[in-house]
């Protein structure tokens, strides 16, 4: 007999996602992106919108005028004729602008309680839910002298180590952020694949490291003691001063109380502690862009998002622990140990051969992680990112809506074409923006993905990859190797070897500005694991177009290829030392790029890294895209030109970490002082007709490609005062950083339909799980628990549609004592049968089954358990 329970819907997100218990399943990602908010400014009132051709004065109020659009039989780009975007740093009152109608779409996901209960229980509101937000603790490993000085303790990776004993995660999720987040350990997140197949491996470190105050002072106190500190009268002294603990709190949402708990539990062990308390833009100088030596922070309250759902987050250990993280200082300090090094960059280019080996060598990582923590994870949250009723748009379950690639493309008014869509998010321009190496903030990111067209986009509830400029893609991989197939645009064949031509394009000579070919740079012939061709749709050069009005061309793509190589060689003028470890572990993997096809574009790429998707080995990088530059921005040759000749004549750089070692701006296309330097380089560019590395793009731009697009960027800039030019269904049309608004047009001549992603405008289909099973199961005696599993109310999931059935088994003590799978019995039904000899290995006392179910259609692992006691 089927029984089941029903909760409101609050209690089931948080039962049904977030149940608290030994074990917490969970990822860029991944898109890795840090999720911040920023100082309150003056409130700009924007009343009306900008038309393209209207001219704007910037006053401290925003005024424009709104122009109805005819509904059209047919509209391609943006459903909405404007989106007008603004700060509002504060959660609350952003609920309340929302009520009144200020405010149509509050991207941001809301963990603090009392807010997301405003939101739950308005008539006036709607809400997505999202999975991707989560908090770390981020130390500074600079040391352990510093440049002053003094002592940083968390130099040593020991002391690192025992401060997860230290941190209360409990505390933190159910008190701090009132049960909308559930206890984080490792760098995984809870909407993952890797989340369910690692569970037992998770469950392992959460008792490991599960708090223990009195553990963490005994290895500190010995670390302590072998620096040279010494403590006296209760407080931690070194050459005869207290040991002063920096810690960067922000202030925007619940990190401020974070980063007090933990300045409270670094005093209680006698460490003397400075609370810095900053805003997003505020610490971003600090954590960020200056030389850990410094001494700026000890101790950061990190946040980050991921905007798309994690198929695989065994690149995650580069990211987080090495410096081929981000070719930013604080990466550039990292020293994990060679074998996780070498362990994290096999893990990021997938250099196994069968997922057995996966699992074993990802179960290492997650120790070493460990033990090296140069960040330490405290929660996953459960985001509310609320809008109008009438408002429709594609949010990621990861990402949210400020996370969504789609978003640009789905926001709507339920009913009605066009319209001023008003936007609002805790931060705007946080960071400057420019293609090579601009802000990577998730606030900063949402309106560039509106301006952007892709070559693929990922799936908002599952994070496989759609085709959006592609029309196919063929996919090699050598035979043996663990890559699945999720959907058919794409074809996925295994062969027994894959050569590499020896015309690939495997290297750059910067001094020549030429392409190095494979059988240039390789005295052998190369063979690879992978081959990618991607035939992008055949009237693509026809049909899309730059912002400015100029078309796409070859010459778009073969740029990007080149900045892929050139910043890292000391040859080029833009050579940027903080890109080489990024590039040194790209080359470790690549074997070359191939223009197989001018007319339809086909390219080819080559490498030894392969996704176990077949769809996510189609990359806007490796399809050499220009929307793959950077952090994930889009940009045609001509703008990048502009910045490339800031950077090499040291009048601005890309990177952040450039412009500190030289001490200029760091490059902003949007506004600031780089505006007036890149005008200069285009009237430069302009009056001697310059083509980029001419020895090669030579080949691809002509002289009267260069001066109509030098023309076309002219009249751009005179209407919209910046350089930002994409391809996307919505345009920047201005920046206003002073008031915190950005005003977003569509874009009249994008290409395809407005409907085309409408379908991810709904909800995402996570299934409502239930367990039942008998409450006493005699020691040694058989024991079956039932799964029901729903789409919807009374729709059972379809079995073929869930990808992952699993259970696990804490005894009376919290270990764990049992995994499993779940059989499939029909749709919406599991069973998980305990046998009589699993049941005799228990002793007496209270037991807890989880039950982990994943669909293949909503990639968000749903947990859900139940107590039995054996006797």
């Amino acid at each position: 007999m089927r029984s089941k329970k029903w909760f409101g819907l609050l209690t089931l997100v948080m039962i049904a996602a977030f149940v608290i218990t030994a074990c917490q399943p969970q990822e860029v990602v991944v898109t890795k992106e840090v999720t911040k908010v920023v100082t309150e400014k003056e409130e700009v009132e924007v009343t009306k919108v900008v038309t393209e051709k209207e001219e704007v004065e910037v006053t401290k109020e925003v005024v424009v005028e709104v122009t109805p659009t005819p509904a059209p039989v047919t509209r391609t780009g943006a459903w909405v004729d404007t989106v007008i975007m603004s700060e509002e740093p504060s959660s609350d009152s952003a609920v309340t602008r929302l009520e009144a109608g200020d405010l149509d779409v509050y991207a941001y996901n809301i963990a603090e309680p009392a807010i997301a209960q405003r939101i739950f229980d308005s008539e006036n509101l709607e809400s997505k839910r999202a999975y991707g937000n989560y908090n770390e603790i981020t130390f500074n490993p600079a040391g352990p002298e510093l440049e002053d000085g003094s002592l940083n303790p968390f130099a040593v990776p020991r002391i690192r180590e025992a401060m997860n004993w230290l941190i209360d995660r409990t505390y933190i999720a159910e008190e701090i952020s009132g049960g909308l987040a559930r206890p984080r350990f490792v760098p995984i997140n809870f909407a993952s694949k890797d989340s369910a197949v690692l569970a037992a491996e998770i469950a392992a470190i959460e008792l490991q490291y599960a708090h223990d105050p009195e553990m963490a002072e005994e290895v500190i106190t010995e670390e302590m003691e072998n620096l040279g500190a010494e403590m006296a009268d209760g407080v931690w002294q070194y050459n005869g001063e207290p040991v002063e603990i920096i810690v960067l709190i922000r202030t925007e949402d619940e990190r401020l109380e974070i980063g007090d708990y933990v300045s409270n539990v670094l005093e209680d062990i006698g460490f003397t502690v400075t609370r810095d308390y900053k805003t997003s833009s505020e610490a971003s100088p600090c954590w960020i862009s200056s030389d850990p030596m410094g001494g700026c922070f000890h101790v950061y309250t990190g946040g980050w998002v991921s905007t798309a759902i994690s198929r695989d987050a065994g690149s995650n250990f580069q990211f987080f622990y090495t410096p081929d993280g981000l070719p930013f200082p604080l990466w550039q300090a990292y020293t994990p140990t060679d074998e996780f090094y070498e362990l994290s960059t096999d893990l990021a280019n997938n250099n196994f051969n069968t997922m057995d080996e996966r699992a074993d060598m990802m179960a290492q990582a997650l120790d070493m992680a460990l033990k090296d923590s140069v960040r330490i994870w405290l929660k996953d949250d459960v985001g509310i990112a609320p809008h109008a009723p009438n408002v429709q748009v594609a949010s990621d379950l990861s990402g949210s809506i400020y996370g969504s690639w789609m978003w640009g493309h789905t926001v709507r008014f339920q009913d009605d074409l066009g319209g001023a869509m008003n936007i609002a998010m805790p931060s705007i321009m946080t960071e400057p923006w420019n293609p090579i190496a601009g802000t990577n903030w998730v606030y900063d990111m949402m309106p560039i993905r509106g301006t952007q067209r892709m070559a693929v986009i990922p799936d908002p509830f599952t994070g496989v990859m759609l085709p959006m400029g592609l029309a196919s893609a063929e996919v090699q991989i050598v035979e043996g190797l663990p890559v699945a197939q999720n959907l058919d645009w794409a074809s996925l064949e295994f062969v027994d070897e894959i050569t590499v031509p020896d015309d690939a394009w495997a290297d750059w000579d910067a001094e020549q500005q030429v392409f190095v070919t494979a059988g240039e740079k390789y005295t052998e012939t190369q063979t690879v694991k992978s081959k990618v061709v991607m035939s992008y749709e055949e009237d693509f050069f026809d049909k899309v177009t730059w912002h400015d009005g100029s078309p796409y061309t070859i010459g778009d793509f073969v740029m990007f290829m080149i900045m892929a190589f050139d910043r890292a060689k000391e040859a080029s003028p833009i050579y940027d030392e903080a890109y080489v470890p990024e590039f040194n572990s790209f080359m470790q993997a690549f074997r070359g790029w191939r223009i197989v096809s001018e007319d339809p574009f086909v390219i080819e790429y080559y490498t030894d890294a392969y996704s176990l998707d077949l769809e996510n080995n189609i990359s806007n990088f490796r399809a050499a895209h220009p929307a793959a530059y950077g952090n994930g921005a889009e940009a045609p040759w001509h703008t990048v030109l502009l910045g490339w000749m800031a950077d090499a004549e040291g009048e601005a750089a890309f990177s952040s970490a450039k412009s500190e070692e030289l001490e200029v701006e760091w490059m902003n296309y949007i506004g600031g002082p780089s505006l007036e330097i890149l005008k200069e380089n285009l009237d430069m560019a302009q009056e001697e007709g310059t083509i980029p590395y001419e020895p090669t793009l030579g080949d691809y731009i002509s002289a009267e490609e260069a001066e109509a697009r030098y023309a076309n960027l002219q009249e751009f800039y005179r209407r919209n005062n910046h350089f930002w030019v994409s391809s996307g269904p919505l345009f920047l049309q201005r920046a206003f950083p002073v008031e915190g608004t950005l005003i977003l047009q569509q874009y009249p001549d994008y290409p395809d339909s407005a409907a085309r992603w409408a379908r991810f405008t709904g909800g995402a289909p996570v299934p409502e799980v239930v367990v039942d099973g008998p409450g006493e199961v005699g020691i040694g005696e058989e024991a079956v628990f039932d799964v029901f599993a729903d789409l919807a109310e009374d729709v059972p999931y379809p079995v073929e549609d869930m990808g992952q059935a699993k259970f696990l088994v804490f005894d009376a003590t919290g270990s764990l004592a049992f995994t499993g799978d779940a059989e499939a019995v029909e749709d919406g039904y599991w069973q998980i049968t305990l046998t009589s000899d699993m049941t005799s290995e228990l002793e007496a006392g209270s037991n807890e089954l989880a039950a982990i179910m994943v669909s293949d259609r909503a990639l968000v692992p749903v947990r859900q358990t139940i107590q039995f006691v054996t006797q």
